[in-house]
This record gives structure tokens, C-alpha cells and sequence, in this order.
């Protein structure tokens, strides 16, 4: 009865706190703090502090500000005018031509952002305005654009990751080496769905691209190299066992101003917004961090996230089934939350029932990035919708329905790793540690 009362108690007050504006991250301190002036004697502000202290200190979470700031810097250079150049001749020919360009500009640029906004805002401001004046269907655009950025949560260096494996105490490295296959898979998925619908829709009438000799396509492929170097040195130096994860995303800085100064979009100015912009997003992200961490400890008072794992026990479901109700509450959650506060808001509850039906986190740590890229673009709080609305004018629901296929993929890619889940484990598995 004391578990039904504080569930109750916990969902009042959160939901109360974030219907009226309070930050994620202060209304997850909020509901802690009414659970332990409630469910225990210990002096509450004490124990906030040495638990925000003790949340913020970890030296794993510093790969977090790194890598945002690698991705804010990148940002403000022409990556996304390079890619275009380079991948446009090699994609042209391909059923669907060149909006396949949304989505391997998407896989690229995720691999050195992390951040699913980011990736769309990059790869949207260049392939928008090219793909329309090429006659490319506008909801096909908006649709492989929405889907695609959410790569940004999967394939590393993914801020969601690190963050589910600062929740969880798991290997940011060995996580973002399961997110490798995942989301490749998923990118091919993508533009699987681009060629089918381009090679049996009435509607699929682009413009005729310029025929371009082989020499003229390796010429283009020089824009390229810039942010394949980069991906190379930083994914590389973690995968060789040279660099953790923190290390690589130091590495991953350098070589973003080095390029930004290279394309002469490096300035006081540019410099000075992108330590901004990065900071103003990890304090956010640290914010929510700091909150869950003493929601989980005012949690673990009441007993409620063992009481829910042992009433989930005695359902005696199966993996399967477990899995499957795990999904449908995320999608839920996801509409209302962003993927990064849906992790760390629930991993104090859902992480002793996947302990304890003997599911791998690392492999589970794929399958909720997998469910909370849904959360990216389901309506309201989807926050790709919301950067697309602001980038074309369309309309919330053109937009969500122009998304909706992609979703339908994403749910097919939930499946496809409970079915085969060595996709996410082989590679984790047999990765060569590096120095701790």
C-alpha cells in the first residue's frame, strides 16, 4: 500500500511541476525532495547536495560537454555545403536519387555531433533548399530529414549514450560501439524505404541530374575528407584501445577547430558561440542528470523501484513480453518528454527489472536510444517536428504525417534487435580495451 501511495505521490508532483513551466531537471529535484521529507528523517538538503555533488563529479560525464562542443563548432563550418558536394555525384543514380543525401549526410554528420538537433539543423539548412529546386517530393524530404537526425541519438559520439551509461554505471566506450551497427542498419533501412517509394510512386518526378564522369565524382569526394578524417582519428582512437571515451572527445575538439580553421569559418565570434552554445546545453543536460540522480536516492527509500521490480517478477513475464511493454512506455513517455529526460527519469524503475530478467544493459542501452529517437518526432513534444516547422513552415501535422514512415521503421528496428541482438553486442564484445 505505502508503494500505490508513493507512485501516486511521485506522478502528482512531477506532473504538477513540469504542466506548470519548472525545468525538467529542478522538477525531478522537486518530486525528490517531497519523497524524502516524507519517507525519511535524513536531513534533506544535506543529502541533495552530497548527491548532486556526487552526480556531477564523474569523470565519465566530462566526454559529454567535449563532444557537444565538437558538434557546435562543426556547426558553424561548411560541413554541410561539403558534404552535399561530396555526396550528391555518388548518390544521384541511386533509386531516389539525391535524397539519400539526407540521410547519409545525417549517418556522417551524427558520427561527429551526438546530438539529433544539431544533425538536423546541419544537414537541413543545405539539403532543403537543394532538394527543392530539384522537384523532390516536399514530404519526402521532411519525412528522411526527421527520421535520419534521430541517428544522432544512435551511432556515437551519441549525448543519449552517454548519458544511459552515466545512469546505468556502464562503458560509455563499449556503448557507443553497440550503437555502430544499429544505426547503420537503420540508415539502410532508411534509404531501403527512400528506393522503394521512388521506384513505385507516380508522384517521384526530380529533375534530371548532370552526368558526371568518374574522375569528376573521385574530385567532388575531396569535400569529404575534412569530417572523415575526423570520424577516423576520433571513433578510431577508442576502437585501437588508444583513447577512452573523455579522451577521444578532447581529441574530437582539437581536430573540429583545426577543420573549422581550415575552412576559415573559425573566428573570435564563431569560437565564442559555439563554448556558448555548448555550455548552455550541457548545464541543461547536467541539470537533469543532477535531478534524477536524487530522485533515484528519494526513490530507493520508499522501496518502490524494488517493490516494481518484484511485482513485475511475480507477473512472470517473458523477455519478449517485458520488452514489448517497455516499448509501448517509452513511446508513450516520449510524447511528452525528449529522449534524454526519458532516460534518466526512468532508469531508477526500469533498470532492476532488465537486471533482473538477466537482459544485457549495454544491448538494453540500444534498444531505449532505439525507442527514444521515436520520441524525436512524435507529436506534441517532439523536438525534430519543432526544428523542421521553424525550418520549412509547414504545418505541425504535414510534418508529423511526412514523419510517420519513419517512425514505422524504427519500430521494425526494435524488432529487428530483439531478434538478432548481436547486432548491438557483437562489436562491444570484442573491443579492444583501452586505458581506463
Amino acid at each position: 500500500m505505502t508503494e500505490v501511495y508513493a507512485i501516486t505521490l511521485f506522478l502528482f508532483v512531477l506532473f504538477f511541476l513540469l504542466g506548470t513551466g519548472v525545468w525538467v531537471g529542478l522538477a525531478l529535484m522537486g518530486v525528490a525532495w517531497v519523497g524524502m521529507e516524507l519517507f525519511t528523517t535524513r536531513p534533506v538538503g544535506d543529502t541533495m547536495i552530497t548527491t548532486i555533488w556526487a552526480s556531477s563529479s564523474s569523470w565519465t560525464l566530462t566526454a559529454l560537454p567535449l563532444f557537444i562542443w565538437m558538434g557546435e563548432i562543426l556547426y558553424r563550418t561548411r560541413l554541410s555545403e561539403d558534404m552535399f558536394k561530396g555526396l550528391a555525384p555518388w548518390l544521384a543514380r541511386l533509386p531516389g536519387g539525391l535524397v539519400h543525401t539526407n540521410i547519409v549526410g545525417c549517418t556522417v554528420f551524427a558520427a561527429v555531433s551526438g546530438s539529433s538537433a544539431a544533425t538536423l539543423t546541419t544537414v537541413g539548412k543545405m539539403s532543403i533548399p537543394e532538394l527543392r529546386s530539384r522537384n523532390y517530393p516536399e514530404k519526402m524530404i521532411i519525412g528522411t530529414l526527421a527520421g535520419a537526425a534521430t541517428l544522432g541519438l544512435m551511432i556515437p559520439p551519441s549525448l543519449a549514450l552517454i548519458v544511459y551509461g552515466v545512469t546505468v554505471n556502464e562503458s560509455i566506450t563499449k556503448l557507443f560501439f553497440a550503437g555502430v551497427f544499429p544505426g547503420l542498419i537503420l540508415a539502410l533501412m532508411f534509404m531501403a524505404y527512400v528506393a522503394f517509394t521512388a521506384l513505385t510512386s507516380k508522384d517521384w518526378k526530380p529533375n534530371a541530374e548532370p552526368s558526371m564522369t568518374f574522375a569528376q565524382k573521385l574530385a567532388n569526394s575531396r569535400f569529404l575528407l575534412p569530417v572523415f578524417a575526423l570520424i577516423t582519428v576520433v571513433i578510431g582512437s577508442m576502437y585501437l584501445g588508444f583513447a577512452t571515451a573523455t579522451e577521444a572527445a578532447a581529441i574530437g575538439v582539437i581536430g573540429a577547430l583545426v577543420l573549422a580553421l581550415f575552412q576559415g569559418s573559425l573566428n573570435w565570434g564563431s569560437f565564442r558561440e559555439s563554448l556558448m552554445g555548448a555550455m548552455r546545453t550541457s548545464a541543461m543536460i547536467a541539470l537533469i542528470l543532477a535531478g534524477a540522480a536524487f530522485l533515484k536516492l528519494s526513490m530507493g527509500f520508499t522501496g518502490l523501484p524494488r517493490a516494481l521490480a518484484d511485482g513485475i517478477a511475480a507477473m512472470e513475464l517473458t523477455r519478449f513480453q517485458l520488452l514489448m511493454a517497455l516499448l509501448v512506455f517509452y513511446i508513450v513517455l516520449g510524447m511528452f518528454l525528449d529522449g534524454i529526460s526519458s532516460v534518466v527519469l526512468t532508469m531508477a524503475v526500469v533498470e532492476p527489472m532488465v537486471r533482473g530478467a538477466g537482459i544485457d544493459l549495454i544491448w538494453f542501452g540500444i534498444f531505449v536510444v532505439v525507442v527514444v529517437e521515436m520520441a524525436q518526432i512524435t507529436p506534441p513534444i517532439g523536438f525534430n517536428l519543432f526544428v523542421l516547422q521553424g525550418m520549412t513552415n509547414h504545418e505541425m501535422g504535414y510534418i508529423t504525417r511526412a514523419a510517420l514512415p519513419m517512425f514505422a521503421i524504427m519500430v521494425v528496428m526494435v524488432f529487428v534487435l530483439i531478434f538478432f541482438p548481436d547486432i548491438a553486442t557483437w562489436l562491444p564484445d570484442n573491443l579492444r580495451q583501452g586505458p581506463s
